[in-house]
């Protein structure tokens, strides 16, 4: 990913990176102000080998140097911490007190830093102090060969035990700059993460590279139209109904030579935005008087009458069972000069009555009634309602959501809609984020139209 990759996942996974981040951070601020605070102690010791007709001062140093990487190794033993709890009379693990030592040698010197930690400063001065006396001890007797008296090495304490007044853990000022900047970091890696994991539609060029039919319109996310799918619910300066009136006017341009009044609106799945796109089409084309007719022509999860607060009971599938002529099941809606034919009770075979032959007449009869009938039609791909619909149709849009539909559903619903002929007159982008779409990523095949 270039750097104009970044920035762009940087506009529009932000809010993604900036909860990682917050996250992180509030995990380390709990962490902080629940721990108990730690002080430390150090005491410095000076190793020193005995000088002798037979060792000089330069082989005793070097003796000091290979003994002190030892010693260093050696104050955190169990036996040492041991030793340390008896003198001191605690009640202690030695286990649990040499994990709250730290020994350090200084570069290039025979100096050794004992540093011990603990809940209190008194008392990690203490046990500082108590540390290196009885490590010095030990020294001296490892270092005393066998039937002689003294060492020829030597330990002294040069520094003694200081009493600390700050804690050296936790430093929230440390913890959460810490934590701002790996939060920051792990937002960054999960958000390309997520980027590259992901297979749906997210940019226009995308759909220019998938399919060769024209996009009508994009949609962008508008939380009003979210809640009540109806533009009519929004402010009439939204972008959002703007958006629904230039969809009216590219299809009354698609294909201008043909009067293509039976438009479907269908998506390759459900929840992908095609029942929104088609009654706010429907209702755009009717505020710009035209005389129109919405059909829901999803049997089994019909939306539009609910949405539009009108009864659903009696309807499509009243008239294609013989129940009750168009004119009866045809409802006004109140507030627009909206005709809807809603899709009456759930049948048991909802194919079999869109395939049937009083289905195509009734939509001859639309097609003489009414300037424009918009069917809102199930998924392509779950069943083959939508595909019937569009072979009886004079033309179908292809709703495509941004951020769920993926190239392999728009190729399959394609691919469904040549099998049977039908008419494509487009693709509708909807729920665009308001920050516009990303850079197209390439795929290798396109699908025609």
């Amino acid at each position: 990913m270039d750097v104009r990759g970044y920035l762009r996942l940087l506009g529009q996974r932000w809010v993604l990176i900036v909860s990682v981040a917050l996250a992180v951070v509030a995990g380390a601020v709990a962490v902080t102000y629940t721990t108990s605070p730690e002080y430390a102690s150090t005491a410095r010791l000076y190793v020193a080998t005995a000088k002798s007709s037979s060792i000089d001062a330069y082989r005793a140093g070097e003796l000091s140097e290979q003994r002190i990487a030892s010693y260093s190794e050696l104050s955190r033993s169990r036996e040492l911490a041991a030793a340390v709890i008896e003198r001191l009379g605690l009640a202690m693990d030695p286990g649990q007190l040499a994990g709250q030592v730290t020994t350090e040698v200084v570069p290039k010197t025979v100096i050794l830093a004992l540093t011990v930690t603990a809940p209190d400063p008194a008392q990690a001065q203490s046990l500082t102090q108590g540390y290196a006396a009885v490590f010095i001890d030990m020294i001296r007797e490892l270092e005393t060969p066998q039937g002689l008296k003294s060492s020829p090495i030597k330990a002294t304490i040069v520094d003694s035990a200081a009493l600390s007044s700050e804690p050296v853990s936790p430093q929230p000022g440390k913890s959460l700059g810490l934590a701002v900047v790996v939060g920051l970091l792990f937002g960054l890696s999960y958000a390309v993460l997520r980027d590259s994991l992901d297979e749906t539609i997210t940019s226009i060029a995308e759909l220019a590279l998938l399919s060769d039919a024209p996009l009508l319109a994009t949609i962008n996310y508008d939380a009003g139209i979210a809640r009540s799918r109806l533009i009519t619910s929004v402010s009439p300066y939204s972008p959002s109904i703007e958006s629904f009136r230039v969809l009216r006017t590219n299809l009354q341009f698609a294909d201008v030579d043909a009067r293509r009044r039976v438009v479907v609106v269908t998506s390759a799945l459900q929840a992908e935005g095609k029942t929104t796109a088609a009654l706010n089409l429907a209702l755009a084309l009717a505020a710009a008087g035209q005389r129109t007719l919405l059909i829901e022509g999803d049997l089994r999860r019909s939306q539009a009458a609910s949405a539009l607060g009108m009864d659903g009971s009696v309807g499509l599938t009243s008239i294609l069972v013989g129940d009750v002529s168009a004119d009866d099941a045809i409802q006004r809606h109140l507030n627009t000069p909206l005709d809807l034919l809603a899709s009456g009770a759930p049948p048991p075979n909802p194919t079999e009555l869109i395939q049937s032959k009083r289905m195509a007449e009734l939509l001859a009869w639309a097609r003489t009634t009414y300037d424009k009938v918009i069917i809102d039609a199930p998924g392509l791909l779950p069943v083959t309602d939508a595909a019937i619909l569009a072979s009886l149709s004079d033309g179908v849009m292809i709703v495509v959501r941004h951020g769920k539909s993926t190239p392999a559903h728009l190729r399959s619903a394609v691919d469904r809609l040549n099998s049977v002929d039908a008419n494509i007159l487009g693709l509708v982008f909807c729920m665009v984020p308001e920050r516009g779409v990303p850079t197209a990523r390439r795929y290798s095949a396109t699908v025609t139209s």
